[in-house]
């Protein structure tokens, strides 16, 4: 099996500047080589397992909406609620500030958006921060 490198983009300066051909090939040069040290570094910070099924294009992106942002919040909260284990490292950890801040946000989302939601985006930011809001108060007790 060959190892394909990954070819990066090519620049092209169509700027009307006096800049020789050398030097401009050397700015291409040098951008293109900083975007390859972040894309390394944005990678260097991902798990192994999901960079592995992104490079294949196993793990497609959900569309972005607000039910979306709402259920990834909500995701964030649970596991800091000790509901679910973290993705990573299959353990369960309880962090309540940080479950109350996420819970936080997504009050102050509803606040901001109020009267401009659809009716399943209302009924659906209410239930989660009901559940959420509900668990909290369950862990924070005990």
């Amino acid at each position: 099996m060959e190892d394909k490198e990954e070819k990066g983009f090519t620049v092209k300066d169509r700027r009307k500047v006096s800049l020789d051909d050398a030097e401009r090939e050397t700015d291409t040069e040098q951008t293109q080589e900083q975007t390859n040290a972040e894309q390394e570094q944005t990678q260097a910070g991902s798990g192994d397992a999901w960079r592995k099924d992104q490079e294949k294009g196993s793990v497609p992106l959900p569309e972005v909406t607000l039910a979306t942002f709402i259920f990834s919040l909500s995701s964030s909260a649970l596991l800091h609620l000790g509901e679910i284990a973290d993705p990573e490292t299959n353990q369960v950890r309880v962090h309540l500030p940080l479950a109350k801040h996420v819970i936080d946000t997504l009050g102050m989302l509803q606040e901001k958006t109020k009267g401009n939601l659809d009716p399943d985006e209302d009924n659906l930011l209410k239930s989660v921060l009901y559940d959420l809001r509900l668990r909290y108060v369950q862990k924070s007790t005990k």
